[in-house]
């Protein structure tokens, strides 16, 4: 449910709606929430027949090669979220700090975070505090994303709470009345937003039609935060229960449904009070300003629909507490950075292709400490290079893209399971879940692999997407080379140390 968070990355990614006018977001997160059920029914299905820490390098090793295995699952679980933590530390600059500083009277210090310094220092943050968290094992952050679930829902439920008690009419006066301080835009600022966006062209406004068509491209952008309900997939080694596939199966189709849900429910609300054409407007208006463009009236921030919603009480301190709340969003979720990828490299590590210590796990809190540290401290040194070189953060672009790729071969190899590895799969609980006589995990491959093709071709086709850039494409090209590098170093020290990792991954890792 935190993976596919509907605040941190939801409204993040729906503000980018206006790069594609045409489409309609309310049937593209419909249709996006069916076809990534059976993305969940194909990782429900690899958790249930094989429970083990490393989640897509174990399957796709035992399934495929461990070659594969390994160049795919550790490009895209482990050098690819060094490049994240820029991205986590610019999201907790849009939704936390920058808001913040806006409500106090402090507009040149929320700019600051938007500058080459900000971004670093938000980076840094955001990598302690993941770091910090994933330290504390799985019970520790148990107990912590609880409190930020609990907290997080409170901040949703008033949010949502002001946006059904308030009518457009209130919002446009408590705007107005904000406007002039907060964002420097003087006058009807309401009117002026949704008339600088008109002139520029987009005329936005919500609607379940066109169903198809247009909307449908909006879907390989809604992705971008639906796509991850099986983010935990690599740690159900460590999960009681995991062998059971509907309580697998349960706990990520609720996590990304209940988010659809929530989705819809706040487009609704979003129209109601804010109004789709000024919220949408004010979107298009502030990435316009981003990406070079002009626009008389747009934020100076990002326009976080928490801020928005909290102008409607005419108060700082309230406005301020139900950031902090709203915050804990990207709290409770940002221990996602490192806490999967480190299951990904211990598996590697026990497995022999990476050094013994990249496994070895404190007793006291059962952490992988030594691929905590594999992630912690080139993620620092990944995070100067995006904040203070411009080339070097074109070059992530495609951060998305990779990780894609790797549920891409893990879905290849969900589908082929039940031919290439028939003992192991007929020993599982799944086995007896067919459809017309066909296994349902090669359904639900089958299905999950010709959805990422489609998102892989459209990503890669079209600029919209912000991801089909060749410098970006060369990088991740050099990743992917070192990650075959490292592998065939690992195979041939390994042989001659008289240790066959062919032999290693024709078994089953041990619990």
């Amino acid at each position: 449910f935190l993976s596919v968070n509907l605040v941190t990355l939801g409204l993040y990614i729906i503000s980018f709606a206006p790069f594609i006018p045409d489409a309609q977001v309310l049937p593209a997160v419909i249709v996006t929430g069916i076809l990534v059920t059976f993305l969940v029914i194909t990782y429900a299905g690899l958790i249930s027949t094989m429970p083990r820490a490393g989640g897509d390098y174990v399957w796709q090793s035992r399934v495929l090669s461990g070659g594969v295995a390994f160049v795919l699952a550790v490009t895209g679980w482990w050098f690819i979220l060094w490049h994240w933590a820029p991205i986590y530390g610019n999201i907790l600059s849009y939704q936390f700090f920058q808001p913040l500083f806006t409500i106090f009277g402090a507009p040149d210090t929320a700019a600051w975070f938007g500058t080459n310094n900000g971004i670093f220092v938000t980076s840094l943050i955001v990598i302690v505090l993941a770091a910090g968290v994933v330290s504390l094992g799985m019970e520790g952050y148990a107990r912590f994303q609880k409190f930020c679930w609990w907290g997080a829902m409170v901040g949703l439920a008033v949010m949502f709470l002001l946006m059904l008690f308030n009518g457009r009419a209130d919002f446009q006066a408590a705007f107005n009345r904000a406007a002039p301080e907060m964002f420097g835009i003087s006058g009807d600022a309401y009117a002026a937003t949704i008339k600088a966006s008109e002139e520029a062209g987009y005329r936005p406004a919500l609607s379940l039609t066109p169903f198809l068509g247009p909307s449908l491209l909006l879907i390989p952008m809604v992705a971008f935060y639906l796509l991850w309900p099986n983010w935990g997939a690599t740690l159900y080694g460590e999960v009681r229960g995991a062998g059971d596939f509907k309580r697998v199966f349960n706990g990520m189709f609720w996590g990304l449904w209940v988010t659809v849900i929530l989705s819809v429910l706040f487009f609704l609300l979003a129209d109601r009070t804010f109004g789709w054409d000024f919220y949408m407007a004010a979107n298009n208006n502030f990435w316009t300003v981003v990406y070079g463009g002009e626009s008389a009236a747009a934020m100076p921030i990002w326009p976080y629909p928490a801020l928005l919603a909290g102008l409607l009480v005419d108060n700082a301190a309230f406005q301020a507490i139900l950031i902090l709340l709203m915050s804990l969003w990207f709290f409770g979720w940002m221990g996602t950075l490192f806490l999967s990828s480190t299951r990904v490299i211990f598996a590697a590590a026990f497995d022999r292709i990476l050094p013994e210590w990249a496994a070895s796990v404190s007793e006291r809190r059962h952490v992988p400490v030594g691929a905590l540290m594999l992630m912690l401290i080139p993620s620092v040194v990944v995070s100067a290079l995006y904040a203070y070189n411009a080339t070097f953060r074109t070059a992530t672009l495609d951060a998305t893209l990779v990780i894609a790729v790797t549920f891409l071969g893990t879905a290849f190899a969900a589908t082929i399971l039940p031919w290439r590895r028939p003992r192991i799969f007929e020993n599982s609980p799944i086995a007896r879940y067919r459809v017309a006589g066909v296994p349902l995990i090669s359904i639900g491959g089958a299905v999950t692999f010709l959805f990422l093709a489609w998102l892989l071709y459209l990503w890669l086709r079209d600029d919209v997407y912000g991801v089909n850039n060749p410098t970006s494409l060369r990088y991740m090209g050099i990743l992917y080379a070192l990650a075959l590098v490292i592998y065939v170093v690992a195979k041939v020290v390994r042989s001659r140390q008289g240790i066959d990792l062919k032999r290693i991954h024709q078994e089953i890792p041990v619990e």
